[in-house]
């Protein structure tokens, strides 16, 4: 998000070598500090790890105090970092929203929007939507993240992210991209000639189950169904857990068990036969994706063209 930015600064400041430096080692500082990693700050500024590593080092003999502690998996602020990232950093997110909004001057419309969101909805929702958009605005860029934790889309740098409807916060705006979802308890035909279908959810504690782990709070997920009102949790067990959608659409395929998931996961499977629904009276629908962004922030430019071409 922050590489225009750098470009610009560089500029702006050719006649001024100290002033220069002096906001490149400060824009370095900020961007280490939120991505936790020299590696990522570097790919996102586009320098070397040597030249951030050795702008750091700079900035911190300058001030006479260390600013990030460092180890061999991860960086973080000091506590004088701490208050450093916290008195300028929003003076950069304030030239850059500055930045995207004097692109509306212009005759073609520009910039960077970036979108995490898990993959079956990029696959199936995003893309087809946003590729239409991409080749008519070729200055519009879109950087899309594949995640499946509940992302603070403020605190990663996203203009906004992808979730169910059910799960967004209430400082957020959420705008639906997509229609209502059911789950869908699904398993190959090979495993049902095998395995009685179950009649009811408490009937999957006999049942092979292929168990997601939550990404964001580390559990397993526990399986929600309802029927006319009455709630009803699963704890169920079998072979395999994974953390995202795709493999374990995968191994439902393989007759390892049977799985649980939004439906959409599993639709052209279900259509062609190869997986077979069950308990789908158990599964009502419930709020789809929904597209969602700071309240606070005003969209830029590129983002309002996005919010147009996703906009159910």
């Amino acid at each position: 998000m922050y590489a225009p930015l750098a470009v610009l600064i560089n500029q702006a400041c050719q006649t001024a070598p100290m002033a220069r430096s002096n906001l490149n080692d400060l824009l370095a500082f900020v961007t280490v500090a939120r991505e936790g990693s020299f590696t990522r700050a570097a790919a996102l500024l586009g320098v070397t790890q040597s030249a951030l590593s050795q702008a750091i080092k700079a900035l911190e003999e300058r001030l006479e105090i260390r600013l990030l502690t460092r180890t061999t998996r991860s960086v973080s602020p000091t506590p004088a970092g701490e208050r450093l990232l916290g008195a300028i950093g929003n003076r950069f997110d304030e030239i850059e929203s500055e930045l995207d909004a004097l692109t509306a001057l212009r005759d073609k419309p520009a910039g960077t929007v970036r979108i995490t969101s898990g993959d079956t909805v990029l696959r199936n929702t995003l893309l087809p939507r946003l590729l239409p958009l991409m080749r008519r605005y070729p200055d519009v860029r879109i950087e899309f993240d594949i995640s499946y934790a509940l992302r603070d889309i403020v605190a990663d740098r996203f203009d906004a992210g992808v979730r169910l409807g059910e799960s967004i916060d209430r400082d957020m705006i959420a705008m639906p991209i997509g229609p209502k979802l059911r789950m869908a308890a699904v398993a190959s035909p090979a495993y049902f000639r095998e395995h009685p279908a179950p009649k009811s959810p408490e009937d999957l504690t006999g049942h092979r189950c292929i168990n997601m782990r939550l990404p964001t709070r580390g559990g397993l997920y526990v399986w929600e169904f309802e029927r006319r009102g009455r709630k009803l949790n699963v704890r169920v067990d079998g072979p395999a857990v994974f953390n995202a959608s795709p493999p374990i659409v995968l191994a439902a395929l393989d007759g390892l068990g049977i799985a649980f998931m939004p439906e959409d996961e599993f639709t052209p499977h279900i259509e062609e036969g190869r997986l077979l629904r069950v308990l789908e009276n158990w599964c009502p629908p419930f709020p789809g994706y929904h597209l969602y962004y700071p309240s606070r922030r005003q969209p830029s430019p590129a983002f309002s063209l996005v919010l147009d071409a996703l906009r159910a």
